[in-house]
């Protein structure tokens, strides 16, 4: 079998024909890690033992007649996701032995489908970062060039499918950590709607932005992993009902309505895309209108603040999320005389530069007199943000941008915290307002010799994610 070539949709059919086992597919994927890894540096632990034993009761399900759409499927799981028994360190020192105590919602699901785990992910710290350097166990490695970063946060996930270490990875995504990496890549990476998918179980970083979606080789691969991964769910209070809310999108008697118009925010992108990427974008545009798109400019008045909002109300929410990290209750604990220093020292030594840059920021934004002038004032930003894409919705289906202002970059040239945060800056408004978001590759550009993949990014409507797919396999078709 040619692991570069494979999509969950084939694997599924060879699976069930019996071409291969799933013990068979694993081993090729393990065998793939064992080569590669070591200088990739997507996985911290790979799970051999325990993976084949998953393959064999997937061969079981199979020769049942009980497969389910990822029976016998290797996936990687970033290393904020929990899974029962396993360590779960968010890349973070302060975790670095703690064993998770429970499956997140996520895990369960896969678990039912009979889905095979290869390992955790490599990531930056608690998901803070946008090339992966910020993990305290080393960064990852872009497979297509090694002295490039493969995205971030989850650029664990997506090395390792871009590899061919995994068939596909989940993610999460708070401001575009999966969708930056999928377009660094050259893969599908989708960030659903909020809400969509249970964040039981994933370790919170900004809770009103966070959510669990896939990185894949394909639109179909990525549909497939996000319906077995997606409802509601009690034990997770954001989690949307199916039915129920009148304030909300009904999936009941919804009928699939093919998209037809397309906005895009031209002013929007103009200002610091790499020239390269906006010509990749306008000619993936003009794909999209000889397929028989609309395609409309629209203006989005508020969208060009995201990243300055997005910024105030993220590290906001990373101080209140990282403050039970004490080292008392669990994870590093650092002895000193007194309940404060153990406090201090505790965080000072497990938490890097960026986690700790954050939860500075964000204690800032929040604190007596700061608060008003930058934490209340973002929120409301953010509300028009909102506004903004809901007028949008009411002319046209979706709006695209590309995915990043630019190509991967290499190791170290974004050491100025800005020049990192700058990298978000198409990828924050969907976060912001809550609505779905999907990366799909638009060809490459040429640095240094090198063809590196880039990606166009489509959202579409609360709860509209099938817009996301249709758009999305029409780009892949084109």
């Amino acid at each position: 079998m040619d692991l570069t070539k494979l999509t969950i949709a084939e694997a599924r059919r060879a699976l069930d024909a019996k071409e291969y086992s799933a013990l068979d597919l694993t081993n090729a994927y393990l065998d793939v890690i064992r080569v590669k890894n070591p200088e990739i540096h997507a996985y911290l632990e790979v799970w051999e033992e325990s993976a084949r034993a998953e393959a064999k009761r997937a061969d079981e399900m199979i020769a049942q007649g009980k497969q389910m759409p990822l029976t016998g499927i290797p996936i990687a799981m970033k290393d904020n996701i929990l899974i029962e028994g396993r360590i779960a360190s968010a890349a973070s020192k302060i975790l670095e032995n703690y064993h998770a105590s429970y499956d997140a919602t996520v895990t369960k699901k896969l678990k039912v489908q009979g889905a095979v785990f290869l390992g955790r992910a490599n990531m930056d710290e608690f998901a803070m970062g946008s090339s992966t350097e910020n993990s305290a166990f080393g960064p990852s490695k872009n497979p297509i060039d090694l002295s490039r970063v493969p995205g971030g946060s989850s650029g664990g996930s997506s090395a390792a499918v871009a590899a061919s270490m995994a068939l596909a990875a989940l993610g999460s995504d708070t401001g575009g950590s999966i969708r930056q990496p999928a377009s660094f890549t050259g893969l599908v990476g989708l960030k659903p709607t909020y809400g969509a998918v249970s964040r039981f179980g994933l370790m919170a970083m900004g809770s009103s932005l966070d959510q669990i979606g896939p990185l894949t080789r394909t639109t179909e691969d990525a549909k497939i992993l996000f319906d077995a991964i997606k409802g509601n769910d009690p034990q997770d209070s954001t989690s949307l009902p199916e039915t129920g809310r009148s304030d909300l999108p009904s999936l009941e008697g919804q009928t699939f309505q093919r998209p037809k118009r397309i906005g895009v925010p031209r002013s929007f992108l103009a200002e610091g895309t790499d020239p390269d990427i906006l010509k990749r974008f306008e000619g993936q545009i003009q794909k999209l209108a000889k397929q028989g798109y609309e395609i409309v400019d629209i203006e989005m008045s508020h969208v060009p603040y995201s990243l300055a909002v997005y910024y105030i109300v993220m590290p906001a929410e990373v101080s209140t999320n990282l403050e039970r990290f004490d080292g008392i209750r669990y994870g590093l604990s650092v002895p000193a005389e007194g309940i404060k220093e153990v406090y201090s020292k505790t965080r000072g030594a497990g938490f890097g530069a960026e986690a700790r840059r954050r939860i500075l920021l964000g204690t800032f934004v929040l604190s007596s007199g700061y608060a008003d002038a930058y934490y209340r004032k973002a929120r409301a930003v953010r509300s028009l943000i909102r506004d903004d894409f809901m007028k949008a919705f009411e002319i046209v289906d979706a709006v695209a941008t590309p995915t990043c202002p630019a190509p991967a970059f290499k190791f170290g040239s974004k050491s100025d915290p800005l020049a990192m945060y700058i990298e978000d800056i198409f990828s924050t408004p969907a976060n912001l307002a809550g609505v779905p978001a999907i990366s799909v590759p638009m060809g490459a550009v040429n640095r240094d010799g090198v063809d590196l993949p880039v990606g166009i990014q489509i959202i579409a409507p609360h709860r509209r994610e099938d817009v996301l797919f249709a758009i999305g396999t029409d780009i892949e078709r084109a």
